[in-house]
């Protein structure tokens, strides 16, 4: 009776070892496999990554994330000043610099997490609008503080930036703070401050922008919107044909 119990559990213990063996084979090595093949067959781009290349042929990001164009850190600073040459993303605290392309680093993502009437106050009306003052820290003062640089860094001696022209994406952040994209109001935007800083005609840098400008997709999904990295890349070999 004992030996048959025995021999029973050996039975089984033996028979979940080969199932475990085998779907290990099958859903570990077999299954990714047979997915990453695929993948790279029908969509090579996308399956590492959706890298986007320079003019060398250097990897310098992904067009599914966003990186800054920032000045280097000076001594006493924490936050570097934009580089006002190229085009500016959104708003994040989420994108910073690595060792294969000094623009382009996750340090982290997410969003604010903040309401969207955070520091305001109501006005006559019932309607929740951020006050000329509001307090440190709200998504008020954020988006105050963010307007004032846009306006200011955006406007040059023939081209005058109104609080008003500035749009939502230029002073807020994205849900992951990671989007690469923005729209094609804030892209034209900036054409006049770029245009002056790398010495370009301001036709050349507004077609730039048109030509990299995406409509929705399929006609009616999301909203148009300029990739800033391709952007700048073209900008860059624009600025280099220039001589």
């Amino acid at each position: 009776m004992t030996n048959n119990s025995v021999g029973n559990a050996g039975r089984l213990l033996w028979a979940a070892l080969r199932a475990l063996l085998v779907l290990t084979v099958v859903t570990g090595v077999l299954y990714p496999l047979a997915v990453t093949g695929v993948a790279q067959l029908a969509f090579p781009g996308k399956a590492n990554g959706s890298e986007i290349k320079d003019a060398s042929g250097k990897v310098v990001g992904s067009e599914l994330i966003g990186q800054t164009y920032n000045l280097p850190l000076k001594d006493g600073e924490e936050t570097a000043s934009p580089d006002l040459k190229w085009f500016q993303p959104r708003p994040s605290n989420g994108l910073g610099t690595n060792s294969v392309n000094t623009q382009y680093k996750i340090i982290l993502s997410g969003a604010t997490n903040r309401s969207g009437d955070n520091g305001a106050v109501t006005d006559k009306e019932g309607k929740a609008v951020c006050p000329e003052k509001p307090e440190e820290g709200t998504l008020c003062a954020q988006v105050t503080d963010a307007k004032a640089a846009v306006v200011k860094d955006n406007s040059t001696a023939d081209f005058k930036v109104r609080p008003s022209d500035v749009p939502a994406d230029a002073v807020t952040s994205s849900g992951s703070g990671l989007d690469p994209h923005i729209s094609p109001e804030y892209a034209k935007l900036q054409v006049h401050r770029v245009a002056e800083k790398n010495g370009l005609d301001v036709k050349q840098v507004e077609k730039l922008v048109a030509d990299h400008t995406d409509d929705r997709i399929l006609g009616f999904i999301g909203e148009p919107r300029v990739n800033v990295l391709q952007l700048n890349l073209a900008l860059k070999s624009l600025v280099a044909a220039k001589g």
